[in-house]
């Protein structure tokens, strides 16, 4: 399963010559490409072209004199195999944005459902546009809503356009949009199971926490989110159980006890105590997650908090132990 998009930085004196050479005939002679100008202006300072290839996979390719960025969906030229890889946000300011604008203008015009929600595509944009998981993490937007049941596209992307638009998790984007996978597989578990960490932090954020998410912990694991308010330090796990009728458990209690125990069997146990357990069940329909909500069960685990969102915004749940947190439930 490849990574979220990157660049590849390629130190040494670049000409269009050595493009053409060493870039673009490798392409074409391994997939079929196109090399052209690119869309929009290039990034100042540097030359820049793009290239399509005849499969639909698109790579573009930036230098000055003495270095280059290359990023792509597609096969690597053998020419830039040794580079080493960076993260969007690691290269140039001027390099990254112009890099954004063709990629977000070619997603657009692919998966124009998403041209409304300008934020999310940004965000997820490492993911929408990486080699392997292209297809399968817009599929999971589009077809099923983000995970909610019982909701539209446009209602759960509105949701989540809603929550990235306060920037709270722009520092942390390759981390977070990486966790939807980049597998051919439409793997709606995981995938599901992402979405219930970014409820989770908009959860957080709404009750005014600072919220940092996979921080590290004295047990050398790693621990969802570190949240913080008024000097008051919380570790928050997150877990997202089936829905029954996706999974063994006969009962939604079920499921909400076994996922549960999944998490303080493991991380939680590791951890030695201390960190609050969410137990997200936006994956549930109504009725079983008034099944839930009637019963309560316990998780496992103290202090814990059992909640399911809706993509309208309303969130109910209900805690387990103290919770040193201000729920809105």
């Amino acid at each position: 399963m490849a990574r979220p998009l990157r660049f590849r930085y390629a130190p040494g004196r670049w000409t269009l010559d050595r493009v053409r050479r060493d870039v673009y005939a490798d392409l074409d002679g391994n997939l079929g490409a196109t090399m052209s100008r690119p869309w929009y202006r290039q990034p100042d300072g540097y030359e820049a072209r793009r290239f399509d290839m005849d499969n639909g996979d698109t790579a573009l390719f930036a230098w000055t004199d003495d270095v280059a960025y290359w990023v792509g969906n597609t096969e690597t030229p053998s020419a830039l195999w040794r580079t080493d890889k960076i993260a969007l946000e690691e290269a140039p300011p001027e390099v990254t944005e112009w890099v954004e604008r063709e990629l977000l203008a070619e997603l657009h015009e692919s998966s124009p459902w998403l041209k409304e929600y300008p934020k999310l595509s940004w965000f997820f944009l490492p993911v929408f546009c990486s080699k392997d998981g292209r297809e399968t993490t817009r599929a999971f937007f589009s077809e099923h809503a983000a995970g909610f049941p019982d909701a539209s596209r446009d209602e759960a992307l509105a949701y989540y356009e809603s929550f990235l638009s306060t920037g709270v998790l722009d520092s942390y984007r390759e981390l977070m949009a990486g966790k939807l996978g980049t597998s051919q597989s439409l793997d709606l578990v995981r995938m599901s199971a992402a979405m219930g960490e970014f409820n989770a932090a908009k959860l957080l954020y709404d009750a005014g926490y600072d919220i940092e998410p996979e921080a590290e912990v004295a047990t050398g694991h790693s621990l969802d989110f570190r949240v913080e308010r008024d000097g008051q330090v919380t570790l928050v796990e997150v877990t997202r159980p089936l829905p029954p009728n996706r999974r063994a458990a006969n009962s939604p209690v079920t499921a909400v006890r076994d996922t549960a125990q999944t998490k303080t069997d493991g991380q939680l146990e590791h951890h030695g105590g201390g960190a609050v357990l969410f137990v997200d069940c936006s994956s549930f329909p109504d009725d079983d997650w008034r099944a839930v909500l009637g019963e309560q069960p316990e998780v496992r685990h103290r202090p814990a908090a059992v909640f399911r969102v809706r993509p309208d915004g309303r969130v109910e749940g209900y805690t387990k132990g103290s919770v040193p947190l201000d729920l809105p439930f």
